[in-house]
């Protein structure tokens, strides 16, 4: 038996250089299998996965990955921004499995860092899953930054239809400063009269007017989805035009607003704020949000987007059709 092989757990931070060298040599610069190594240098499978594992720790092994070209500023993306007619657009790889966070907060992560944020400035968040998984992961450090809802909460139990708890998260994660909105997204109408004057509501709406950036999700059809909020009226006729909404704000496709019995009443940030703002960035993906966001962005509600490479392409396809 090759000492190497023994007593694993004293030996493998004592692997020799030479031997670290050989494995990873063979194993990156050769394509030779783990296997293969072992018959080789005599040892086996288990202690050339440590030897390179070592050979990596010991600086031995560095490993560098490169963007392609497809994302971020590459042709792709610069294709969609200019069927969107959008000012920039973030691609991700393909989206795999049902957390949405970790594949998109990368993206949204060089949108914000190309904001230029500072102490001081106002980013508003929507409510929706993608913005609260996104809130979940880190997206840079940004000390001072105000972070604020872009709409009231809502009666559902799930965390990420309280837009208050989506901005204590990324207010925790980049070092910034909370401002809550103490309001329901569709107040009754005495409540709706009575919030306007309300000064902890009223301060945070005043700061959908000065916001330097917003992060905001794309909510497809209304009536296509498996859960909407409780006071859209599934029975209202104006919501069969409708085709997305982004912070509540329904719309058709041509980007249109789509109003509905109560939706005069609704807490949450107006067309004409977002288009206001400089950066509001848009984070959706999959094929179902296409028309969503085709419709979003031609009625000015985000200037930029965040996406995965699959979604792009069905952008740029379904834009050429229209």
């Amino acid at each position: 038996m090759n000492a190497a092989d023994v007593a694993p757990e004293a030996q493998q931070t004592r692997f020799p250089h030479e031997l670290m060298y050989a494995a990873a040599q063979q194993y990156y610069m050769e394509d030779a299998t783990q296997g293969e190594i072992a018959k080789r240098l005599g040892v086996s499978r288990a202690t050339v996965s440590r030897l390179l594992t070592e050979a990596r720790r010991h600086g031995i092994v560095e490993i560098k990955v490169h963007r392609p070209a497809t994302l971020e500023d590459g042709p792709l993306a610069a294709e969609v921004a200019r069927a969107l007619d959008l000012a920039r657009v973030y691609l991700v790889p393909k989206v795999n499995g049902p957390t949405l966070g970790p594949w998109l907060a990368p993206g949204v992560s060089r949108a914000l860092a190309a904001v230029g944020l500072e102490s001081g400035d106002v980013v508003l968040v929507s409510s929706g899953t993608t913005v609260y998984e996104c809130a979940r992961e880190g997206v840079g450090q940004y000390p001072g930054v105000t972070i604020a809802p872009a709409v009231g909460g809502q009666e559902e139990p799930q965390p990420w239809f309280q837009t208050n708890e989506t901005t204590r998260i990324l207010a925790e994660r980049v070092g910034g400063v909370p401002a809550y909105l103490y309001a329901p997204a569709l107040p009754g109408p005495e409540l709706f009269y009575s919030l306007q004057h309300e000064p902890s509501v009223r301060r945070v709406m005043d700061l959908w007017a000065h916001a330097k950036c917003a992060i905001v999700g794309v909510g497809s059809a209304p009536l296509m989805r498996q859960m909407m909020p409780a006071f859209m009226p599934r029975d209202a006729e104006s919501l069969r035009q409708a085709v997305g909404d982004v912070c509540m704000r329904i719309y058709d496709r041509d980007g249109a607003p789509v109003t509905y019995p109560g939706s005069e009443r609704l807490v949450a940030a107006r067309p004409e704020d977002l288009r206001r703002i400089p950066a509001t960035i848009a984070v959706a993906v999959g094929a179902e949000k296409v028309l969503s966001i085709i419709a979003g962005a031609k009625g000015g509600y985000f200037n930029q987007l965040v996406t995965d490479a699959p979604t792009a392409e069905g952008l740029v396809a379904a834009a050429r059709q229209m």
